[in-house]
């Protein structure tokens, strides 16, 4: 096979654009697609600060290597979890992967905040994954607003976006529907959230960060076992095999036809938002989630008793 656009031979083969390119060729249509996303949804001014969420994982690190090389003002933030092995295994990619090509890093250590997250696995009756997840957002929207950040990038791709969308259909959530998309306006202490990898799928990504020779933390969380979204992106799989371009025709329909209408419907809902009174983040509950979370933790810990014995 050869490449689409110079002819030489192909090494990334993309059924869903029924095409394949070589690695040079692959490259550009990779930063074509992020400008195409940050150019068609207004993601990024120029001149704008923007903080990047950093797993450690491909996704994550393409976006933050691709957005500097595009000439944005970029600032990493990894959240570490204070998972056993896993956490600090993360860590150390997203540091390395910094330090190699002279990026900044902020770290936030949830074991400091009070908050690790075997903790909230131990004493918190609910799904770790979302606890997890809500207490990540929150650090990211935090540091976004207290270091003066004007947007919010972070990782997801097609196959994520697709993913949510369909989870989300599944319920007819229309809360959630009406805000999905490539950009979350800021309002209401909410830092403005972008996801400029919108248009590319995990394969795109992957390819990307392996062509380039980003190392990344590919371990599963432990405690990530049986997520739905795991499975939701199977069937999605599973059907764009049979059915090349169904994902970008998906999401695309719903951001043009689906979205403002359920946006209409949700436009006059929510409870009114006020600063946490621990925290600041915004709330509507006089104690935001995440802090409701920390006292929580804090004491049950302090009651547990084998805690206690050591």
């Amino acid at each position: 096979m050869k490449c689409r656009k110079c002819k030489a031979p192909a090494e990334v083969p993309l059924p869903s654009h029924n095409t394949a390119f070589c690695r040079d060729c692959f490259a550009a249509y990779f930063t074509g697609q992020v400008e195409k996303a940050i150019r068609r949804h207004g993601l990024i001014k120029p001149g704008e600060r923007v903080l990047v969420a950093l797993s450690g994982g491909k996704d994550s690190l393409s976006l933050m290597l691709e957005l500097s090389r595009l000439g944005y003002d970029v600032t990493g933030l990894h959240v570490d979890l204070g998972i056993p092995v896993s956490s600090a295994a993360a860590r150390n990619k997203v540091e390395a992967f910094c330090r190699l090509h002279g990026l900044k890093l902020r770290v936030i250590e949830l074991e400091k905040e009070g908050l690790p997250i075997p903790d909230v696995k131990r004493y918190i009756n609910r799904p770790v994954c979302s606890a997890c997840g809500k207490i990540k957002r929150h650090w990211f929207n935090r540091i976004a607003l207290e270091e003066d950040f004007q947007v919010l990038a972070t990782g997801h791709n097609l196959d994520d976006e697709v993913a949510r969308l369909f989870a989300n259909t599944l319920r007819w959530d229309a809360g959630y529907l009406s805000d999905q998309g490539p950009c979350l306006q800021a309002e209401n202490g909410f830092a403005r959230k972008v996801k400029p990898l919108c248009r590319l799928t995990e394969f795109e990504t992957g390819c990307y960060a392996f062509l380039n020779g980003i190392e990344i933390h590919t371990a599963p969380c432990p405690y990530s076992g049986g997520a739905s979204f795991t499975g939701h992106k199977r069937l999605w799989a599973d059907l764009e095999h049979m059915s090349p371009g169904q994902k970008i025709a998906f999401y695309d329909g719903f951001l043009k036809r689906g979205r403002p209408a359920f946006a209409r419907q949700e436009q006059e809902k929510g409870d009114p938002l006020a600063p946490c009174e621990v925290c600041k983040s915004p709330t509507s509950t006089g104690i935001c989630g995440v802090c409701r979370l920390k006292i929580a933790v804090t004491e049950r810990r302090a009651a547990d008793p084998e805690r206690q014995a050591k």
